[in-house]
């Protein structure tokens, strides 16, 4: 099905507002950091993939990132919040996206810093990404013509992402998935619950991606998971011992991906320490289950915001 028309809103030229007495940034060749003085926020954004490796509030780390992810453009990162985009997983064969590496190209391209913007509850910044930035190879591989733009908000307990995706062909539509892979930090795996995606459908990887419902209130990790919830609601909230630690708010998303690898993170190279899966989960808002098409000349967007409560 077509994702809603709409006229494209995309600005590449957007300049930088004056400092605030709240509000920082510091940026380098290779990241970028914003914070809030009033509460201590901050959050660290690579210029590679646009990955978020950082989100502080409350005092205390919110994301989880292995601590042997490579941080240097050399391949994907392992945690933060990478950005998936244009294909989800391995890239289905005899597709235009068949070539490309899974999970796509975003999370491994170099995004350039476009602005920033404050008001009183924070501060964003923009990132962008277009066709002329992609490498010979991937250009060879998804030869669209697109723009996208990424915008970090941080509040004093939220994160909030969202991206623009616009086709600039002038004749030519195009298909894609979208996903915000976000590893939330979480004491222990043993006592968190999931809460939000009863009575709905879902695919599991685990059990050769066969269908099933979901009839449990709430989702235990009691092993490997992972698992797309078909037309989520808006809202998940994850419980600590029956407490909300974090709630996910998708907007303009269809679907969740609920994923901890558990102890099978024991095969995977980049993951350390191996026992780090007790103190992450993913919950993964995004439009994954199927492609969807955007028209030439228009744009999509989408987003979450991300809530910490403890």
């Amino acid at each position: 099905m077509p994702v809603e028309r709409k006229k494209p809103t995309l600005d590449l030229t957007a300049s930088a507002t004056p400092d605030t007495s709240n509000a920082s940034i510091e940026q380098s060749s290779e990241q970028v950091t914003i914070s809030l003085a009033s509460s201590g926020a901050k959050a660290t954004i690579l210029l590679h993939g646009a990955t978020i490796i950082s989100w502080t509030a409350h005092g205390r780390e919110q994301l989880w990132l292995s601590t042997s992810s490579a941080l240097d453009g050399s391949k994907a990162v392992r945690g933060g919040i990478p950005l998936v985009f244009p294909v989800f997983g391995p890239p289905p064969p005899e597709t235009p996206v068949a070539s490309l590496p899974q999970h796509g190209f975003a999370r491994t391209s170099k995004w350039s810093l476009l602005g920033r913007a404050e008001d009183d509850a924070g501060i964003t910044v923009d990132f962008g990404l277009g066709s002329e930035s992609l490498s010979q190879d991937v250009r060879e591989k998804w030869g669209y013509d697109f723009n996208l733009m990424y915008s970090v908000k941080l509040t004093d307990d939220t994160l909030e992402t969202k991206l623009v995706v616009q086709n600039v062909e002038t004749d030519k539509n195009f298909d894609f998935n979208v996903l915000f892979h976000t590893y939330l930090r979480i004491p222990n795996v043993d006592n968190v619950s999931v809460h939000g995606l009863k009575d709905l459908t879902y695919r599991d990887k685990t059990l050769g991606n066969s269908t099933h419902s979901e009839t449990g209130d709430t989702i235990k990790i009691n092993g490997q998971t992972d698992r797309v919830y078909i037309d989520a609601p808006d809202e998940v909230v994850v419980q600590d011992d029956g407490k909300p630690i974090f709630t996910v708010t998708k907007v303009g998303l269809k679907d969740v991906v609920v994923w901890n690898p558990y102890d099978a993170a024991e095969q995977i190279g980049d993951w350390e320490p191996k026992e780090g899966y007790k103190n992450m989960i993913c919950i993964e808002a995004g439009s994954v289950a199927a492609f969807q098409t955007l028209e030439a000349g228009f744009a999509w967007e989408g987003g979450v915001v991300h809530k910490a409560h403890l």
